[in-house]
């Protein structure tokens, strides 16, 4: 095997006793790891002229993508070959990053319509349609290979991602793909960096010092919208509710992130919850994606709950 200067992907080797038919087992076996793309160089590096790349390209038979990178005929474009005809054009040096990099690691369904790498400060290219490229220093703890692709690692993508994507996508990642301990180390290393301070601040809604912040935030809601009769922090048995309208018999619990890392809370709160339920109470539990994502919704679900009470 051997790496082709441009790409950063594996490709077959191609001595001079390369035939006709290795040529096009190498290339077909490129396009079904690539999703249909393939590069000028890679094709020369399975053995095929620059002369026959051109004629394919002039026939409409490899369309071309990005300068030096081609969609095959007879391939479908889709998410991934978009992705990755855009990893071919940026080079091994670049590596996939924020929502781009999250649709790679499966945290979102689709790509974003421009495609964003991070690379060296010395990496010089004319920037194409489709494709950004931002100039940092990445830490190496943070970059990884990804089925071909250099992409940031889970943690990086997720602190990257999440500025964009808001708190339901931080909320999603929490819960699926990373910890909070591990995100937060990847943020040490991020001090400084652009859009880093609007991930400090939903880091600061994750951890579990933060769960006055969302209670001041949901307190602050029913304040705004006119809403009364409920105290904060109202004893029940051996627990205490965040807030409670004792006179309707309505708990409302804000959860920020922390409870999906703390298994020992998360059955307190459940045990909690059915004991709120045997004792007649209705239990309403919002996260704070709910609070800063669709606080409307939030209000309008109290006042539902309290109007079927009275």
């Amino acid at each position: 095997m051997t790496e082709s200067p441009d790409s950063g992907h594996d490709i077959p080797s191609a001595g001079p006793s390369a035939g006709p038919s290795g040529v096009a087992g190498g290339v077909a076996a490129l396009l079904v790891r690539q999703a249909g793309v393939i590069s000028r160089a890679q094709a020369i590096a399975c053995g095929m002229s620059g002369r026959t790349v051109a004629r394919r390209a002039s026939t409409g038979a490899w369309c071309m993508v990005h300068p030096g990178v081609y969609l095959v005929a007879g391939h479908r474009p889709g998410h991934e070959s978009r992705v990755r005809a855009a990893a071919l054009w940026a080079g091994p040096r670049a590596t996939l990053s924020g929502p781009a990099a999250a649709f790679w690691h499966r945290m979102l369904d689709e790509p974003p319509g421009t495609i964003g790498f991070t690379v060296p400060r010395t990496m010089h290219r004319v920037p194409v349609p489709g494709v950004t490229l931002r100039r940092r220093v990445l830490d190496p703890a943070d970059r990884t290979v990804l089925h071909g692709v250099a992409v940031t690692t889970p943690t990086c993508t997720v602190l990257e991602t999440a500025p964009v994507a808001g708190p339901r996508f931080l909320d999603r990642a929490l819960q699926r793909h990373v910890g909070f301990a591990e995100l937060h180390a990847a943020y040490c290393r991020h001090m400084g960096a652009r859009g880093n301070r609007g991930m400090g601040e939903l880091l600061v809604a994750c951890a579990d010092r933060a769960d006055s912040v969302a209670e001041r935030r949901m307190m602050r809601l029913l304040r705004d919208a006119g809403v009364t009769g409920w105290v904060h922090g109202h004893r029940f048995g051996p627990w205490t509710l965040d807030l409670a309208f004792p006179e309707r018999r309505l708990a409302i619990e804000v959860d920020g992130w922390a409870w999906h890392v703390d298994a020992e809370r998360f059955a307190a709160d459940r045990r909690k919850g059915n004991a709120l339920g045997t004792a007649g109470w209705v239990l309403l539990r919002f996260t704070w994606a709910d609070l800063t994502g669709a606080p409307e919704l939030v209000v309008r679900r109290v006042r539902e709950v309290l109007a079927a009470a009275a």
